[in-house]
C-alpha cells in the first residue's frame, strides 16, 4: 500500500513539472529590472598637449678663483669667511713680511721717508662666494700659496646627464625650464656639452646656462622636462574617461546615446599626461557625452543614470 501511494505522488509531481507549474513559487513573481549605474559625464575639448621626459640636473659653479699670497710672510688679518658673499676687489687678507714682523717699525724710526710697513693687502679678483679658506691670522704663508677659494656667482650652471637615446631631443629643447625643489622655475639654455659618454650609464653631460643674480647652492638637484611630442590642437578627454584591457593594447570609452544608455566605443590613444589623454580616433562631436565616473566594469549598452 505504501509503494502505491509513493508512485501516485511521483506521478502528480511529474504532471506539475510538465505543465510548467511550480508549487513552491509565489503566484505574483515578476522579472527583476536591469540595474542602473550612476555616472558622471564630460565632453571632449581641444587643448595643447605635450609628451615630456623628466630628468635631473645638478647645480654647479664652473669658475673658481684662488686668492693667493704675493709675498712670503705672516697673515696679519683675515676677513675671509666660508659662505660670505664678496665683491670684486674687496679686501680679504693682509700679509706682513717676516722681516717687517721681526724688526717692527725700526726702519721708519731711523728715516721717516722710507714709509716702510711690510704690509701687503690681498683683494678678491671677482665677485662671488667664498667656498674655502686655507689660512687664518698668524699663519705663515709662502709666495703663491692659496689663501682662499671663491666661486664666481656668474658662472652658475646646471649639469644635465642625458641618456644618449634622447640626444636628438636636445636640439628641440635648446631653451627649457628648470624646476627647483622649492617650486621656483628658472629659464635655462643649452650652452655646451662634454665630448664623452659615461660608459656605465651611457649618458652624455650637457651644460645648462641660467641667468645670473639668483643665489643657488652648489649640488642642488632640480628637474628638467624635455618635450618629445607636442600637439597644439589635440582632442582631449580626462584620463578617467578612457578604459583599457589588462594588456593595455585596447582602449575604449563609454558614450551616451541617450539619457539612460551608454555604449562602448573603441578609441586610439595619443599623447597623455598626468590628467589628460589625447584621442586620435574617432573624432567626437563637441556635444557627445562621455562617461568619466561609474564607467569601470559596465557592459556595452549599459543602463545608466546621470548624476549632477
Amino acid at each position: 500500500m505504501n509503494s502505491d501511494l509513493k508512485l501516485m505522488c511521483a506521478g502528480i509531481a511529474a504532471m506539475f513539472v510538465f505543465s510548467g507549474c511550480n508549487p513552491s513559487a509565489p503566484a505574483d513573481a515578476v522579472d527583476e529590472p536591469s540595474p542602473v549605474t550612476p555616472v558622471q559625464i564630460t565632453t571632449v575639448s581641444d587643448s595643447s598637449l605635450a609628451e615630456t621626459v623628466e630628468l635631473s640636473a645638478v647645480s654647479a659653479y664652473l669658475e673658481k678663483s684662488f686668492v693667493k699670497a704675493n709675498i712670503n710672510g705672516y697673515v696679519e688679518s683675515a676677513q675671509a669667511v666660508i659662505g660670505k658673499q664678496v665683491g670684486s676687489h674687496q679686501l680679504l687678507f693682509s700679509l706682513i713680511t717676516k722681516e717687517a714682523k721681526s724688526i717692527g717699525n725700526s726702519v721708519n724710526k731711523l728715516d721717516a721717508g722710507f714709509k716702510f710697513s711690510g704690509i701687503s693687502n690681498i683683494r678678491a679678483d671677482q665677485a662671488g662666494t667664498i667656498v674655502q679658506v686655507n689660512h687664518q691670522k698668524g699663519d705663515y704663508v709662502q709666495d703663491g700659496e692659496a689663501l682662499a677659494t671663491i666661486s664666481n656667482r656668474n658662472s652658475l650652471v646646471f649639469l644635465l646627464d642625458l641618456p644618449y637615446e634622447y640626444n636628438q631631443l636636445i636640439n628641440q629643447n635648446r631653451t627649457l625650464d628648470i624646476l627647483l625643489p622649492d617650486g621656483t622655475k628658472i629659464a635655462g639654455s643649452v650652452s655646451g656639452t662634454m665630448p664623452s659618454v659615461d660608459s656605465a650609464a651611457q649618458t652624455q653631460r650637457y651644460i645648462l646656462k641660467v641667468a645670473a643674480g639668483k643665489d643657488i647652492p652648489e649640488g642642488l638637484i632640480a628637474k628638467v622636462r624635455l618635450t618629445k611630442i607636442k600637439h597644439s590642437q589635440a582632442q582631449v578627454l580626462p584620463k578617467s574617461a578612457v578604459l583599457a584591457n589588462e594588456t593595455e593594447d585596447q582602449f575604449w570609452v563609454m558614450k551616451l546615446i541617450n539619457d539612460s544608455t551608454a555604449v562602448k566605443v573603441n578609441v586610439k590613444k595619443g599623447i597623455e599626461n598626468h590628467n589628460s589623454i589625447e584621442v586620435l580616433e574617432p573624432k567626437f562631436a563637441k556635444t557627445d557625452r562621455i562617461v568619466t565616473s561609474g564607467n569601470y566594469g559596465i557592459a556595452d549598452t549599459a543602463k545608466v543614470k546621470i548624476q549632477k
